[in-house]
């Protein structure tokens, strides 16, 4: 019961962490590609620290066998993370969050076609629900979507969505790659995949980085990626896989709550409807299916 007990507060811990991400984004004043990619690599040089104290080995075998899928889903990983900061920037965290969390209807809607499997009824309803619900975040019920900013932060946050779901789908095929393995592996993707893109892309003379600025980014890469995804993947080994996908929507509900309150974002009660239909939706979508 201790285990157990230890296992749900991490998890909790870590599910609060990345749900204070969005409000990190508002207050750094860099692109998002270079906080993405500062995320990336602080990310991964703190995993391996931690393994290398924890003793834990990598396992060579499995990391060879599957390395073209570790590296595509990690750039992959590395690129939906600019689309979520972008997102972030054009509109309000709860807006983006909300959006990003429509991750699991997106595989839901292609798992029939890409995994074969089956798309029950009670998943078809969840979809659709999760869509209407789309539709109250959006704003267009509410006197119509303000203006092309929003428009861009509401497509920045699906984009990012469809990667992260792109992500979840090649993971299905990684089951014999320990899961820390994985995680550094496609971390490691996203940061050498990310470092090229800010080299190419970005612009690093009008970067400023004051030390307020340089410690944010610490920790967003140290405990906004490294501490929280050590805490999340080592609180699975104590929890069943519903409860763990249960628990991660405490991450939404905390960046709504905390963009209201430190960010005064406010919500209409269009976009506090289409929220309980997004979360509830997917949350429901979870749940094991009654056997008859």
């Amino acid at each position: 019961m201790g285990r157990e007990t230890n296992a749900k507060a991490s998890l909790i811990l870590a599910m609060v962490i990345f749900g204070t991400i969005g409000i990190f984004r508002k207050y750094i004043p860099l692109s998002s590609g270079i906080v993405a990619c500062a995320r990336g690599i602080l990310g991964v040089v703190f995993l391996l620290i931690f393994i290398k104290i924890k003793k834990l080995s990598m396992n060579k075998n499995a990391i060879k066998k599957h390395l073209k899928i570790l590296l595509i889903s990690g750039a992959f990983i590395g690129l939906n993370w600019v689309l979520l900061f972008e997102s972030y920037r054009y509109t309000s965290v709860a807006v983006a969050t909300l959006c990003y969390y429509m991750a699991p209807i997106f595989v839901m809607i292609v798992s029939p076609f890409l995994l074969k499997e089956k798309l029950t009824a009670k998943k078809a309803v969840c979809v659709m629900v999760a869509l209407v619900g789309m539709v109250f975040v959006s704003g267009v019920l509410d006197g119509g979507i303000s203006d092309i900013s929003e428009l861009k932060g509401i497509l920045f946050g699906l984009g990012a969505a469809a990667l992260y779901a792109t992500v979840v789908m090649m993971n299905q095929k990684l089951g014999e790659v320990p899961t820390y393995d994985k995680t550094i592996m496609q971390l490691g993707a996203a940061a050498v995949v990310l470092i090229q893109y800010v080299l190419l892309v970005e612009d690093l003379s009008a970067a400023v980085l004051t030390p307020l600025i340089i410690m944010m980014l610490i920790i967003v890469g140290v405990v906004h990626t490294g501490i929280a995804y050590a805490l999340y993947f080592g609180s699975m080994n104590g929890l069943k896989a519903q409860t763990v996908a249960l628990f991660s929507y405490i991450d939404p509900i905390v960046a709504i709550v905390l963009s209201a309150m430190f960010l005064m974002e406010p919500m209409t009660i269009y976009s506090w409807i289409g929220a309980v239909l997004v979360l509830g939706a997917t949350m429901i979508s979870e749940l094991p299916e009654k056997r008859k």
